[in-house]
């Protein structure tokens, strides 16, 4: 069973709460929030998922946090959040799922919040497949058979494997940035010099310095990444410290040093997920029911829809958000992203 830890008080002890049973996931009052469902200019009065009792529950070799909320008898839905974000990506929109009778269940990704490694022995791996993985056996654990997927960045290359691999076990999805299966080989060519540059934290994470610089400033480093890959999002210090306390996981670095690596071929992944991989690498198509979206301000590399449209073979539809939308785009379009989720159930 899964147990909750209530962060405040964690955080004031210095210490995981393990085994302590506490209240039901909260929501606490109305915030001023950019919901609109196109736009991020119209501000609306949105209750915002406190996130204050996280569970625990062990999956396989981590110890996983979630934040759950909704009815119980609800269709589930799990969005996933990506790199360097974490669950606060989705505080506006787990009320507006649950408002509309789904049970929502939101994970700390490895290296992120209080999930943890259970043995000092295991590798930190972040390779794509593993990530997957964890989530098939979070839904393993709290008995879900089947979900409804939402994600973006690792979150959406998460719920892009997820409806590839196990399609049985995913209903539909909602994936920000469309496609982005990759594979060490298919990252091997050299991209145009425009495009290279948009990924140099990639090669900076490549190198002994850059580990140590992103140890050193993750939190200036991650917040340099917000700002460019949301231009046109003002969002307040406040909204970037309650995240950034999830960087602050000591399996944090390891785990995002060795994601970019492994992308490059420069480490390898574990041997348990190669025939995952070798599936992956053969960039399977998605026959679930998807909705794409992607934000008309993304200032992170990302794919252009009509390069990824016919990997979709299943019911289908792609939203372009404008409004200064970029690569967060669940917290600074939330409405718009909790519509996309309820209607790709109806697809």
């Amino acid at each position: 069973m899964p147990d909750q830890i209530n962060t405040r008080r964690r955080r004031l002890l210095g210490t995981t709460v393990a085994g302590i049973s506490l209240m039901d996931l909260g929501l606490s009052g109305l915030a001023q929030a950019q919901s609109n469902g196109t736009t991020a200019s119209t501000k609306a009065a949105t209750r915002a998922a406190s996130f204050d009792n996280i569970r625990q529950v062990n999956i396989g070799t981590l110890s996983m946090g979630y934040a759950e909320a909704g009815p119980q008898n609800g269709a589930v839905v799990i969005p996933l959040h990506g790199w360097p974000y974490d669950i606060y990506s989705f505080a506006e929109v787990m009320p507006l799922l649950t408002s509309a009778g789904y049970r929502v269940i939101v994970p700390y990704l490895r290296g992120y919040g209080s999930t943890r490694f259970l043995s000092a022995d295991t590798p930190r791996n972040g390779q794509q497949a593993v990530v997957a993985v964890d989530i098939i056996a979070l839904m393993d654990a709290l008995k879900i058979d089947k979900a409804i997927f939402g994600g973006f960045d690792w979150g959406a290359r998460t719920v892009n494997i997820i409806a590839a691999l196990w399609p049985d076990r995913c209903g539909a999805m909602v994936s920000v940035s469309g496609y982005l299966i990759g594979s060490q080989e298919a990252n091997r060519p050299p991209l145009p010099p425009k495009a290279e540059l948009a990924w140099w934290y990639q090669f900076y994470f490549a190198t002994e310095r850059g580990y140590a610089g992103y140890e050193a400033n993750r939190h200036d480093f991650n917040k340099l990444i917000w700002h460019t890959a949301s231009p046109k999002w003002d969002f307040d210090d406040v909204t970037f410290e309650r995240s950034a306390e999830s960087f602050n996981n000591p399996d944090h670095v390891a785990v995002v040093i060795h994601n970019y690596r492994w992308r490059l071929g420069l480490v390898k992944g574990e041997p348990q997920y190669d025939e995952l991989e070798k599936r992956l690498a053969m960039a399977p198509a998605i026959s679930v029911p998807t909705i794409t979206m992607e934000g008309d301000a993304n200032g992170a590399p990302h794919p252009d829809p009509a390069t990824y449209a016919k990997k979709f073979t299943g019911k289908y539809l792609h939203r372009n958000i404008g409004g200064g939308i970029g690569h967060n785009l669940p917290q600074e379009a939330p409405k718009a992203f909790a519509d996309a989720v309820i209607d790709v159930a109806r697809l």
